[in-house]
């Protein structure tokens, strides 16, 4: 039996479901909620904003999402895929700020062959990574363990970006960070 001691889960297993239901898309719902620190969204831009991974396979595991809905790369706008880049640069030096990763796996998942839960609305995925960070524990029990609570990540991430030249920064903590590029 695999038991791995996650408290701050259990906000998880006590919500009211009716209340956290997502009808749709989740990268399309999920932005457009008014509290961006309880829905992992941690910085904005014109036409795309980086969220943490719900359930992620490192701290900081960030994704940067398009606004626009679509699972075809080749249907972004020029506007869209420089948006796009410019905050992907940005959530690279933030994790690096803020958790000082060794490295990091960056990619997109595009189409149901390629393995990710949601295809219809590409997103690019950014894992800090950091030598040794893989160890007994996924290849002899199929566990992974992830090392801080993802909203001390969060708090960490957010005020990385805040230091950002250009970052706007918004009067209260429940709110992303927002760079207009």
């Amino acid at each position: 039996m695999e038991q791995v001691f996650a408290p701050w889960r259990i906000e998880w297993v006590e919500r009211d479901d009716e209340e956290d239901e997502i009808e749709g898309c989740v990268f399309c719902e999920l932005p457009e909620r008014d509290d961006d620190r309880d829905n992992l969204v941690v910085a904005r831009s014109d036409h795309a904003f980086v969220m943490f991974n719900n359930y992620p396979y490192n701290p900081g595991h960030a994704m940067v999402v398009p606004r626009e809905h679509t699972g075809d790369y080749r249907d972004l706008s020029e506007a869209v895929l420089l948006d796009h880049a410019r905050l992907k640069q940005r959530t690279f030096d933030a994790l690096e700020t803020a958790l000082s990763p060794s490295g990091f796996n960056a990619g997109l998942n595009l189409g149901e062959g390629a393995g990710g839960s949601i295809d219809d609305h590409l997103h690019t995925h950014v894992v800090p990574r950091w030598e040794g960070d893989t160890n007994f524990m996924p290849v002899v029990s199929d566990t992974k363990v992830i090392v801080e609570a993802i909203d001390e990540t969060y708090d960490r991430v957010r005020e990385a970006f805040a230091e950002q030249e250009g970052a706007e920064i918004p009067d209260d903590e429940k709110s992303a960070v927002r760079f207009r590029f």
